[in-house]
């Protein structure tokens, strides 16, 4: 299967998220191992904090980790039906050929290689940053922890990851393809048609438009929702950190989040605005304003924006009250933590200037879809 430049640019997500994800997991992983390895000359005033250290790389591992490695299943499994909506015309004619829905579905091996570019280049990084991350996870500068290389890490994630998401994509897309080759051919389960209503005004047309868009993409609605979990819980721990921390393990939470938040976010506009394309270019022939016709089609999402923001509040309040209460418990001098309404407003109003900001660029990109581009494309 050939993808094009244009398909393969879109998998930068993925590969963004995957690098987050060994970034992080690969000093932590690091830091244990070599930590545990002189776990018999830590004794004393310092036993607590060690110990405490120790979880915290474990904690920090897991949820990372898993955090991060579910959203990039999520993105993959999205991504993956998407390319194959988007061209069923063409695998509709392949079955019809005479290819096997597993044959084409090999071909979808090629989207492990956003994952291996992510993570290979998340381990790089993580592992030149160990001196400056050891130095802040050392518990007494007596028991300092030297670095270590150990090829357990390489292999889990970067190597593992790889062939894991390669052997998804395949599975899903075989799944996905078990579809009528002529239904596919005329273009079967692709978008479905907008339901009009008998009322004839103009609010009536875009409430119909409104609820189009929502229900004929659910899974872009969820992404939506996810991607702004994702900046919300991300973004108002890296705050927080600075406190509970230190101001760089806060910076380095808070670029991350912000990073992983934001891509996300682009992704799911974008995609939003792929699906709706035939829509938008509809209803600028009808003479709808541009400003009409992305409400139409970005302002629906805005309640499940606004829930998965609520939602990443909400986690990383109880994440963060788990690690001082539960992982940092025994430890001496370790500060209380509270929920900050000012780190919630500051991460909010951040949140909103960057919809504003997004809403505008792509208002700008719908008033450019016109009948003729899509007429073209199909």
């Amino acid at each position: 299967m050939v993808i094009s430049i244009k398909d393969g640019i879109k998998l930068i997500g993925i590969s963004v998220v995957c690098f987050c994800a060994a970034f992080v997991c690969t000093f932590f992983w690091n830091f244990y191992i070599d930590a545990a390895a002189i776990a018999d000359m830590v004794s004393g005033d310092i036993k607590p904090l060690y110990d405490a250290q120790m979880s915290l790389s474990v904690f920090t591992c897991a949820i990372s980790g898993g955090v991060l490695g579910l959203i990039a299943i999520v993105m993959t499994v999205f991504y993956i039906k998407l390319y194959i909506d988007g061209n069923l015309k063409r695998f509709g004619i392949l079955k019809a050929l005479g290819y096997s829905e597993k044959r084409i579905a090999l071909g979808f091996w090629v989207f492990g290689l956003s994952v291996f570019i992510g993570c290979a280049l998340g381990y790089g990084a993580g592992y030149a940053a160990m001196p400056f991350i050891y130095r802040e996870l050392t518990v007494d500068d007596a028991f300092a922890v030297k670095i270590g290389f150990h090829m357990r890490l390489p292999l889990c994630l970067v190597l593992l990851p790889t062939v894991a998401f390669g052997a998804l994509s395949c599975l899903y897309a075989a799944s996905a393809l078990k579809r009528n080759a002529v239904a596919m051919i005329k273009g079967g389960g692709g978008q479905k048609a907008v339901k009009r209503r008998k009322a004839d005004n103009d609010r009536a047309f875009l409430t119909d438009m409104f609820v189009s868009v929502l229900s004929s993409k659910k899974s872009v609605v969820f992404f939506v929702a996810f991607a702004c979990f994702c900046y919300s819980a991300m973004v108002q721990m890296g705050l927080a950190m600075d406190k509970l921390s230190s101001v760089a393990m806060g910076v380095m939470i808070l670029t991350i989040g912000a990073v992983l938040g934001v891509t996300s976010l682009v992704m799911a506009i974008t995609t939003a605005i792929n699906a709706n394309k035939s829509s938008i270019a509809v209803m600028k022939a009808f003479g709808y304003s541009a400003k009409a016709r992305a409400a139409s089609v970005l302002l629906g999402y805005a309640p499940f924006a606004a829930l998965g923001f609520a939602v990443g509040t909400v986690y990383q309040h109880v994440l963060l009250y788990i690690m001082v209460r539960v992982v940092f418990a025994d430890v001496a001098g370790m500060p209380e933590y509270s929920f900050s309404a000012a780190w919630f407003f500051v991460t909010l109003l951040s949140f909103l200037a960057f919809m504003a900001v997004a809403t505008f660029v792509y208002s700008r990109k719908i008033g450019g879809i016109s009948v003729k581009e899509i007429m073209s494309s199909e």
